[in-house]
């Protein structure tokens, strides 16, 4: 679901461009994870140079108050000044995942936006599809906005949606992989169907890869292993934080037609030089 923006209206439309995802609007469409640097610092100077608003962790691998006597996420990673959107990386059935939900709500004052992923296995960390519309549909009945991690596939999408996802996020590739969108078609077709946000979730290795999901029509591009596993993660977040930019500039103003034969960039009529 993408929001036209005149540039009648606006001269410099992207300044307010925004986005909803459930109760809650950003400007930012570009989404960050928390996982993989090398330190908590690393972690706070990276996220901060992508402009992220929703800044994503993975509840059952760190510590954001759970563990005392262990450094806190939330130290760099301030709930006032971020989204926290809380995942259910690691789990393998729709009852962990569920409980995880739960377990971040209270550690974080009933915070209801959550990011739902149910894996399939281990190698591939495919989506476990069963399992996921399992737990989107009860957590949805307990009042979460439920952002989804899902296939690429438009019959699950719409379902999803119909169930009361406030977000679809479907893989443009295996997590971790930064083998790009391997999908374009089929993520087409899920962009052009839905009435919710479609953001494109694991694959991203670089940032043309963050620019094509935006031309597509995508919302917004979420990405972790893409900015912490680069040589210079800050560059690389500086980098990505432009390229959502781009694609979505891009999407708005629309792409030339493509064409077989070429077409000359000079008119073909007019002064000619004897």
């Amino acid at each position: 679901m993408s929001e036209t923006v005149s540039t009648a209206t606006h001269p410099t439309p992207l300044l307010q461009d925004t986005f909803t995802v459930g109760s809650r609007t950003f400007s930012s469409r570009l989404l960050v994870g928390t996982g993989k640097y090398k330190d908590l610092s690393e972690t706070g100077e990276a996220i901060a140079a992508s402009a992220a608003e929703i800044v994503t962790v993975a509840i059952r691998r760190t510590n954001i108050g759970q563990n005392s006597d262990e450094p806190n996420l939330l130290d760099v990673i301030s709930p006032d000044k971020y989204t926290i959107l809380p995942n259910t990386a690691g789990c393998f059935d729709a009852e962990t995942a569920i409980r995880t939900c739960k377990l971040a709500r209270e550690l974080l004052d009933g915070h209801n936006l959550v990011k739902l992923e149910v894996l399939g296995d281990e190698k591939t960390l495919y989506p476990n599809i069963t399992e996921t519309l399992k737990a989107a549909q009860v957590l949805v009945d307990d009042g979460f906005e439920v952002m989804v991690y899902s296939s690429d596939d438009p019959i699950v999408a719409q379902e999803l949606e119909s169930m009361g996802c406030v977000a679809i996020m479907p893989l443009g590739s295996l997590i971790g992989s930064g083998l790009g969108l391997l999908n374009r078609h089929t993520l087409s077709l899920i962009i052009e169907n839905a009435k919710v946000p479609v953001l494109v979730d694991a694959g991203v290795g670089t940032a043309s890869d963050a620019a094509i999901a935006m031309e597509l029509g995508c919302d917004g591009v979420l990405m972790n292993s893409a900015i912490a596993h680069a040589q210079n993660p800050v560059m690389m977040a500086h980098a990505m934080k432009h390229a959502v930019w781009a694609g979505r500039a891009a999407f708005l103003a629309g792409r030339m037609p493509m064409r077989k034969m070429a077409t000359a960039s000079s008119p073909q009529t007019g002064y000619f030089f004897q």
